[in-house]
């Protein structure tokens, strides 16, 4: 299948988006998966100012990219989260964070993904990832003991503030690819399967794969694309390594930093992980799955200057394994 590969600008959002869209059309890369922050693409400009679009338009074409999909991970988070408190401060812009009362934030950020739906479809692209945000990610240890009807209110909580949402999307004619990942309220199968009724199955509202945050919760991301083949909205490839081999490393990292070696996982570069990316890329082709690859890129052991330009040759490479054609069937078949 002919996929366009593309860099998400996410963590390269303290590079001027210029600088990075030099970096990824030097490297090879199709396209750009452009993050809502930094001055990558900014939402409120996007929408007030009708030359937005068109400079930025400019600028990927000066540099042989094109855009499929943007990403609002940061504003998003804040739509259910509870509670709101300085970890999002630092994130959010400071229209959004207000003055920090939480009901206020948590309105301004719904607010902020209608209006990231509208940029979009202004922009072209019908396909926007991010994250949900969850008020009862804080009760996943189970202890205090939670009640089913708070964890029934959380599922509620998501569906009364993300349904208006998604009226604006069904509007300008756009999806949402919620990125399944701890912290969110769909973070693994049976919490996906659970947002997904919470919701009524809306097609508005569809996934975004990213295979790394399952192998570290022994997820099967192979698997998770069969079952929910019709709710692959959008990829990411971003790579993860286990070690929790010796005893001491949890799968909860222990507070340490990223890169630090006694953590239980850390992040790395495509190719380097744990994921089993030929098997995944054989399910992503036999549900027919024709939209963007985009690399995550996040490694804090290696400079990212090497790695996404390796991440690259790794996923094209993939990229290559194609279904067989209907010759090679027929050659096959009994007569």
């Amino acid at each position: 299948m002919t996929r366009p590969i593309t860099l998400f600008t996410g963590q390269w959002a303290d590079l001027p988006f210029e600088e990075v869209c030099r970096l990824a059309g030097e490297w090879g890369y199709d396209g750009l998966e452009i993050a809502c922050w930094g001055d990558h693409f900014e939402v409120d400009k996007a929408l007030a100012d009708d030359s937005y679009i068109p400079r930025k338009l400019e600028v990927l074409e000066k540099h042989g990219l094109k855009v499929w999909t943007i990403s609002n991970h940061l504003v998003g988070q804040a739509v259910c989260d509870s509670p709101i408190d300085e970890r999002h401060k630092g994130i959010l812009p400071a229209r959004i964070w207000g003055s920090g009362d939480p009901e206020e934030v948590r309105r301004a950020a719904a607010e902020e993904m209608k209006d990231t739906a509208r940029a979009a479809a202004k922009l072209g692209v019908d396909t926007v990832v991010g994250f949900t945000g969850s008020s009862i990610w804080k009760t996943v240890a189970m202890f205090p003991p939670v009640s089913p009807a708070m964890i029934d209110a959380g599922y509620q909580d998501f569906a009364d503030r993300w349904n208006p949402i998604l009226d604006v999307y069904d509007e300008v004619g756009v999806r949402f690819a919620h990125e399944v990942h701890p912290s969110e309220i769909a973070y693994d199968y049976h919490t996906t399967v659970r947002t997904l009724e919470a919701i009524g199955h809306r097609p508005a509202f569809g996934l975004n794969w990213d295979p790394s945050h399952m192998v570290w919760q022994e997820l099967d991301p192979v698997g998770f694309i069969l079952d929910f083949a019709d709710r692959i909205y959008h990829v990411d490839c971003k790579d993860a390594k286990v070690r929790t081999g010796d005893g001491r490393k949890g799968r909860l990292s222990s507070h340490l930093a990223w890169a630090d070696l006694r953590r239980g996982w850390d992040f790395v570069s495509t190719g380097r992980g744990d994921v089993p990316w030929e098997d995944c890329f054989r399910a992503l082709n036999s549900i027919g799955y024709e939209g963007p690859i985009s690399i995550e890129w996040e490694d804090a052991g290696m400079d990212r200057l090497d790695g996404a330009p390796e991440a690259l040759s790794f996923v094209r490479g993939l990229n290559k394994i194609t279904p067989p054609t209907a010759a090679f069937d027929a050659a096959f078949s009994s007569e």
